[in-house]
């Protein structure tokens, strides 16, 4: 097997960077840790490491007792991938989750880069566009359709002289109201409430989370999703 003339490399290189580039564009503009850089990075990475499976071991191909098998280094790239993107994942309080798109993003990003280097230009241009799409495409579809029926949780601190029950009721017997999870923490002399609801669409509770702002014993109401 013969090497690659170093401008076949150079391209190759380049457009792995480039392409992910783009990916890290969109999640930089969000201000996430694995950003441009990161993403360029993954990507510029695993297009050397397919070359090197592909033709770092030219040299040696000349024994017949030697055989070449380019996928297993490009194999460690995808399991290695799975170290890098733990590391975006953010485990919050009350079981949320952030840092999972980043995550599988910068796992798609590895592949873009092994599809570069391998020369598959098509694939790697196609899936890049098709990311691309996913990550701010359908985050606008989300945002229209989805988010309002999330599972959310509205986080509420109030005095020690609030009633607990009072409150209770009020929240328990709203008819657009599903609890799935309640919890409640001591902060000093401040009590927080975690509620879980159940596909809730936040403008129609509205009202009731308006008079609670105005109740003067409770501090802060926000939503969590």
């Amino acid at each position: 097997m013969e090497m690659l003339p170093w401008t076949d490399i150079l391209l190759r290189l380049f457009l792995a960077a480039f392409l992910g580039a783009l990916v890290g564009l969109e999640r930089e503009r969000k201000n996430w840790s694995a950003g441009l850089r990161t993403h360029t990075m993954v990507s510029v990475g695993s297009c050397l490491i397919m070359l090197v499976s592909m033709y770092g071991f030219a040299e040696v191909l000349h024994n017949d007792s030697i055989t070449l098998d380019p996928a297993r280094v490009a194999a460690q790239v995808v399991s290695g991938m799975g170290f890098i993107g733990a590391g975006t994942i953010l485990f919050l309080n009350r079981g949320v989750i952030r840092g999972l798109t980043t995550a599988s993003g910068l796992w798609t990003v590895a592949a873009i880069g092994l599809a570069a280097g391998s020369g598959m230009y098509f694939a790697a241009s196609i899936t890049t566009v098709i990311a691309l799409f996913i990550l701010w495409g359908l985050q606008q579809l989300e945002r229209t359709y989805f988010k309002k029926y999330r599972n959310t949780s509205l986080k509420i601190v109030t005095t020690k002289n609030l009633d607990n029950n009072t409150l209770l009721q009020k929240l328990l017997t709203h008819q657009h109201l599903h609890i799935h999870s309640f919890s409640l923490d001591k902060e000093g002399e401040r009590f927080v409430f975690h509620i879980g609801f159940e596909n809730i669409d936040v403008r129609k509770v509205s009202d009731i989370v308006q008079s609670l702002k105005e109740d003067p014993n409770i501090y802060e109401v926000s939503w969590i999703q």
